[in-house]
């Protein structure tokens, strides 16, 4: 926590100003590596300070999830006290809390479910038949433009091209070529017609124009009519995407203005961060929320504007100036980062995008000055062959490690163009034995876990898929020797059958060793038990149940580090199975298999995220666009070579018009203007070292010349010298296996906490490890099912509750004050019991449970606990609900707390009531003990300092029993509890998260099972 005095102390003069800035429109020019996410957390944070808005007040929109929760948790750390909810968020994010709101007002469902970009292909590949493709439906491969058309899509949504306009606009294009009629017959023309024709050499040029302007005409005719397929697909199937989001909100503010007037006055301030990114649509919504009042601050650097293939605009930035011709304007240009030698070799290299560059434009200067203490260097390395080069960096990598001493192998990073080129480095890397990360390749498909996995799938959906069942056997969890395995392989191949047939009987082909039956064994057992599972059971629930047969206790016996990336990798694979069956309801294995198998054969799909965030100390191999807002002490900027970097242009393979695009395109060579940005993020990724390697040879006839930007760059920066000395790697230098030390697991501590956190943390440590920090995906209980799908309904029901009761106060204000009210009028407050238990139902969630009947049994005494539920909101006053799952951040002691109080209510003398749902059992003796009064203490405290309200009772509502238990937190407990959340942070930021043995908790414990086995 920092009081304004001290927040300001290590800010320069141009963030101090920006920081400070009080009103009106702000442009902030931050170059790389000046401190941007400082001064727009630390003007956040001045805007509450000195009392100018609340947190609540002030919008700040980013791209992604992990800058918007690492811009909230410096602000919170920035401010002394809790606050009561923060609008710090992805504009995806934002748009879908205003449309989960207020979607209803523009006939958006409230249960509308949203579409990544995986759900988006799956969605039109089960449902390619529909959309009516000839241009885009190769016979060879008829769904290979599928990822394209969503790519359109989502561009055509980026610039509010609705399917209607589009659609309109292609039937223009038709009529304007005579008549539809026309276009139709050519359409119909015979094939040896059009092939005689088209060898003609009579064919005119204005024929061949007229020819080649229909096919253009019926292809943006085809691409019209698939859009509007899609959009009636979403609407059909009540789904929308990322880009209706954006959309969506714009309509509602449009057509609603009394809504859009409610956020106007809510927000007092609105910044971007990294507005270059930002595109059309994006640009549309924080122009309109903003206005009037224009306190609007954005944060750019048109010079890393590198992801115009996602559809952002550049010209936004150049537009913000025309839009808001009052707006200040600071540059950032003091650097933290890099060394002199590189900045101003970047520097000079970017002023080759002049003049659309917003440094000539605006006539400001942009030229970054170092204000970092690290010596410099600028290298370039030229190489034989491109393993000649792999090997230089690897051995350059080695050999600056054990030269500076302070330097970690994190520090290091090589950067690829494109994901293809990784893999000799990372070859290289091993070969040295230097611990790496490559994160260039296509998802996670090609790691080992994830190849286990899918190889289990496809046998259970196949029994005599032999190729997947020879890795199962070969899985290092199974301990099978390899010669058994020769044998079994070899019994196959002699006897013609599949593996299958003779792992059924391994002694029929030689096997003798116990345990290797045993093994054996072990996986025929699973092979039969899941695959009868797998025609009715969800493949999440099935992979989970199989993966603790013995998978687990595999995983967490491999060294830390290893075992760490390893349940990272399942976590995010087993995310990715849980997407596709919210998209495919009733899923089994079968449809998983398929959809995984043709996401890997067209490397469509959605792509699976495992970024570089909490690794363990691994040289880091990446694509310079993953890169981007990292830095490292020691860069390595790889293939510089003719056609690599920079690349050859690929046009989109389904362009928008360029009637209907929006934005202004600058004059020039945009494609090679996008590249060099793109070298320049690259270059300005480097603290130390900067180093350039070519090479001569890339497995081609060819000899590669060098890429022409760092032709360009010499040219301009003198101080590089382009290497005329070849390089070779020679045969000693490859297998050399320094003394490198073993990966360690160093976790990544949260900065903000639950109750739910801490309190499993002081129940045992270790499940707080496997839960909190390496987040194994582990077997549910039915009892978590059934305990969110009773406060989910509760939620949902008491919305209408809430909505009622105001209505009904409203018409109870408009009758004449002495009419008595009846019990009938009473009872209108509160909706009926029918649309409790329908909520009930769509809400219900079946999974974890044992059996049917089990499920039968718990789906029955909900039903009657909510019946009683409703009797008794019947017989009392309705309630007054001030909030319904309420978000708070609360301070103690230096640690934010995070929470969700279920339900507040008003009480008639301005207090309130907190109450929290319980479906476990009420205390034997009806008793809370303060450990049992902690999550609700916590909720008092907040209520009374981020709330500054009066809380007059607590109240745990176990509803199977349909008793309250009612207390009030005293000055002695609150004490208490403040002072177990310290203890408890503190025991966890120096804990081992050792295994804890707790009788009456481990036999509940969905990770005993794994521990027993330790």
């Amino acid at each position: 926590m920092q009081n304004k005095q001290t927040m300001f102390e290590d800010l320069n003069k141009e963030q101090l100003e920006a920081v400070t800035h009080k009103s009106g429109p702000l442009l902030i020019i931050a170059g790389a590596g000046t401190g941007k996410t400082t001064v727009i957390t630390k003007r956040i944070a001045n805007l509450v300070l000195s009392k100018q808005a609340q947190a609540e007040e002030i919008l700040a929109l980013t791209f992604t999830n992990k800058a918007a929760e690492e811009m909230e948790e410096r602000v919170d750390k920035l401010l002394p006290y809790g606050y009561v909810e923060s609008w710090i968020s992805t504009f995806h994010n934002f748009c879908q809390r205003i449309i989960s709101e207020h979607g209803i007002d523009i006939g958006i469902s409230s249960d509308v479910e949203l579409l990544d970009s995986l759900g988006a292909w799956i969605l039109v590949s089960e449902n390619f038949e529909k959309f009516d493709l000839d241009y885009y439906k190769p016979r060879n491969n008829p769904t290979k433009f599928i990822k394209s058309m969503l790519s359109h899509f989502s561009h055509l949504k980026d610039e509010e091209i609705s399917p209607e306009k589009y659609l309109e606009y292609a039937r223009g294009l038709a009529l304007d070529a005579d008549s539809a009629d026309f276009i139709q017959k050519s359409a119909k023309e015979d094939e040896p017609k059009k092939q005689k024709r088209s060898k003609s050499k009579k064919v005119s040029k204005k024929e061949q124009f007229s020819e080649s302007r229909i096919e253009e005409i019926k292809r943006i005719n085809e691409t019209a009519g698939a859009y509007c397929v899609y959009d009636a697909l979403l609407r059909e199937k009540n789904k929308m995407d990322f880009g209706d989001l954006i959309n969506y909100c714009l309509k509602l503010f449009r057509e609603r203005p009394n809504v859009l007037d409610k956020y106007r006055e809510k927000f007092k301030y609105v910044l971007v961060d990294e507005f270059q990114d930002t595109n059309w649509a994006q640009y549309d919504l924080v122009k309109m929320i903003s206005s009037p009042k224009n306190n609007i601050t954005v944060v750019a650097d048109d010079d890393q504007s590198i992801y115009r293939f996602r559809g952002a605009s550049m010209s936004n930035v150049m537009q913000f100036s025309k839009d808001y011709k009052d707006a200040v304007k600071i540059s950032l240009v003091k650097n933290y980062r890099s060394g002199k030698k590189i900045l101003d070799a970047s520097y000079s290299f970017i002023q080759l995008n002049n003049p659309n560059r917003l440094e000539h434009v605006e006539k400001i200067s942009k030229k970054l000055e170092s204000a970092s203490s690290l010596g410099s260097v600028v290298e370039h390395f030229h190489c034989k062959t491109s393993q000649d080069e792999a090997s230089v960096v690897a051995r350059a990598i080695i050999s600056l490690k054990e030269k500076d001493k302070s330097s970690n192998w994190s520090d290091f990073a090589i950067l690829v163009r494109a994901n293809s080129h990784s893999e000799q480095f990372a070859s290289a890397l091993e070969s040295f034995g230097a611990p790496f990360k490559n994160y260039s390749t296509s998802g996670i498909y090609k790691t080992s876990l994830v190849m286990n996995i899918m190889s289990f799938l496809k046998v259970l959906d196949d029994y005599h898929e032999s190729r997947a069942l020879f890795r199962l056997l070969s899985a290092p969890f199974l301990n099978i020797p390899p010669e058994d395995i020769v044998r079994l392989t070899h019994h196959a191949y002699k006897k013609s059958v599949s593996l299958y047939d003779v792992v059924k009987n391994p002694q029929l082909a030689g096997v003798s060793d116990q345990n290797s039956l045993r093994e054996i064994e072990k996986l025929m057992q699973w092979i039969q038990k899941y695959s009868k599972d797998a025609k009715s059971k969800k493949t999440s629930l099935l992979l989970l149940d199989w993966l603790n047969d013995g998978y687990i206790q595999y995983l967490q016996s491999l060294p830390d580090g290893e075992s760490a990336e390893s349940f990272r990798i399942l976590k995010s694979f087993y995310d990715h199975i849980k997407g596709i069956e919210e998209v495919i309801n009733d899923s089994r294995v079968c449809d998983i298999a398929r959809i995984l198998g043709k996401e890997m054969e067209t490397k469509d799909g959605s792509s699976i995220d495992f970024g570089p965030e909490s690794d363990p100390d691994t040289v880091k191999i990446m694509t310079i666009h993953a890169a981007k807002g990292l830095e490292f002490k020691y860069v390595f900027i790889v293939n510089l070579v003719d056609r690599r970097f920079p690349t050859m242009e690929r046009k989109e393979q389904i362009e928008i018009p360029s009637d209907l695009i929006k934005e202004v395109i600058p004059e020039g060579n945009s494609h090679l203007e996008e590249e060099r940005r793109l070298f320049y993020v690259a270059m300005t990724r480097a603290k130390s070292g900067l180093f350039f390697t070519t090479a001569e040879n890339y497995s081609g006839v060819q000899k590669k010349k060098i890429s022409i930007f760092l032709k360009e760059l010499s040219e301009v920066y003198p101080d590089l010298k382009i290497s005329s000395k070849t390089l070779e790697a020679s045969a000693d230098n490859f297998f050399r296996r320094p003394s490198l030390r073993e990966k360690i697991f160093k976790p990544a501590l949260p900065s903000r906490f639950s109750f739910t956190q801490l309190k499993i943390f002081d129940e045992c440590p270790f499940a707080y490890k496997m839960q909190f920090l390496l987040k194994v995906p582990l077997p549910g209980k039915f009892v978590f099912s059934y305990g969110t799908t009773m406060h989910s309904t509760l939620q949902a029901f008491m919305q209408s509750v809430s909505r009622a009761s105001r209505s009904y106060q409203v018409d109870l204000f408009s009758k004449q004050s002495d009419k008595k009210e009846n019990s009938a009028e009473k009872e209108s407050s509160i909706p009926g019991q029918a649309e409790l238990l329908d909520i009930y139902e769509k809400k219900w969630i079946g999974d974890w449970y044992e059996s049917e009947e089990q499920k039968n049994k718990y789906k029955k005494s909900g039903r009657q606990a909510l019946v009683s539920f409703h009797d008794k909101l019947l017989g009392q006053k309705p309630p007054l609900v001030k909030s319904l799952e309420r978000p708070f951040n609360l301070k103690i002691g230096e640690y934010t707390i995070m929470g969700k109080m279920d339900r507040v209510d008003a009480l008639e003398n301005g207090s309130v009531s907190i109450i929290d749902y319980k479906t476990g059992s009420v205390p034997k003796d009806g008793k809370l003990s303060l450990a049992d009064k902690r999550q609700l203490l916590i909720y008092q405290i907040a209520s009374e300092e981020v709330f500054k309200e009066k809380v007059e009772k607590l109240v745990f509502y176990y509803l199977d029993q349909a008793r309250e238990i009612e207390f009030i937190g005293t000055q002695e407990e609150k004490n208490e509890v403040k002072k177990w959340v310290l203890d408890t942070i503190e025991k966890i930021k120096t804990s081992s998260f050792d295994f804890n043995p707790k009788e009456h908790i481990c036999d509940y414990c969905e990770y005993f099972f794994d521990i027993q086995n330790f």
